[in-house]
C-alpha cells in the first residue's frame, strides 16, 4: 500500500510556500538563539546536545550552557518544536506535490516520494521525542537513558529529512526540466 495514494497535491501549492517560508523564518530564529550555544563543549551547538548521545556528555554540554546561556537552550528548544510543525508540513508537502507532477513513467519516483513524505512525518515524530529527551536533561534529569534516546531518535531524523529534501530538489530538477521541453514544444 503506498501512502497518501488519495491525497492530491496539486492544490497545496499555496500552503507549501507560505510553511517553506515560516520554516525558513524559524530557522533564522534558531540560528539567533542557538549562536549562543556554540561552546567548548558543544562546537555544533545544539547538534552537538542531540548527538552526544551519554549522559556524561550531556551534563558536560549543560555545565558550559550555565547562566544565560541556559536560557538561550529552552527558547531555542521550543522553536524547535515550533520547527517542527512547520518543516513536517512543508517537506511533506514538498514531497507530495512534486511526486504529483512526476511523469506516468517515472512510477517509481512517484512513489518514493509518497513514501518520502510519511517518512518526514516519522522524522517529525522522532524528533518531538529527541526534544523532550533533551528538555528533561536541561531541567535536572540525570537519566541515563535519555542522552542516547535523543541520539538514536536525531540519526534517523536527519536521515529521513536529507532523503526528502535530495528528493525534493532532483524531483524539482526533474519537473523543471519537463516544463522547459513542454513549453519549448509548444512554442
Amino acid at each position: 500500500m503506498i501512502p497518501f495514494i488519495g491525497f492530491h497535491a496539486q492544490s497545496k501549492t499555496q500552503p507549501f510556500w507560505l510553511l517553506l517560508g515560516l520554516t525558513v523564518v524559524t530557522i533564522v530564529g534558531m540560528q539567533i538563539t542557538g549562536s549562543a550555544l556554540v561552546t567548548e563543549a558543544a562546537p555544533g551547538g545544539i547538534v552537538s546536545f542531540e548527538l552526544v548521545g551519554t549522559l556524561a556528555g550531556s551534563q558536560g554540554i549543560i555545565d558550559s550552557w550555565q547562566g544565560p546561556t541556559m536560557t538561550w537552550a529552552g527558547i531555542n528548544l521550543g522553536l524547535d518544536f515550533l520547527f517542527i510543525f512547520l518543516y513536517g508540513l512543508a517537506i511533506t508537502l514538498g514531497c507530495l506535490i512534486l511526486s504529483d507532477r512526476m511523469p506516468v513513467r517515472f512510477q517509481n519516483l512517484k512513489t518514493l516520494g509518497r513514501w518520502l513524505a510519511l517518512g518526514t512525518l516519522i522524522a517529525a515524530g522522532l524528533d518531538v521525542i529527541e526534544n523532550i529527551s533533551l528538555i528533561l536533561l536541561l531541567t535536572g534529569s540525570e537519566n541515563v537513558f535519555l542522552p542516547p534516546l535523543a541520539r538514536w531518535m536525531a540519526l534517523p531524523k536527519f536521515g529521513l529529512v536529507i532523503l526528502s529534501l535530495l528528493y525534493i530538489v532532483g524531483a524539482g530538477v526533474l519537473d523543471l526540466m519537463n516544463r522547459t521541453k513542454l513549453s519549448s514544444e509548444t512554442a
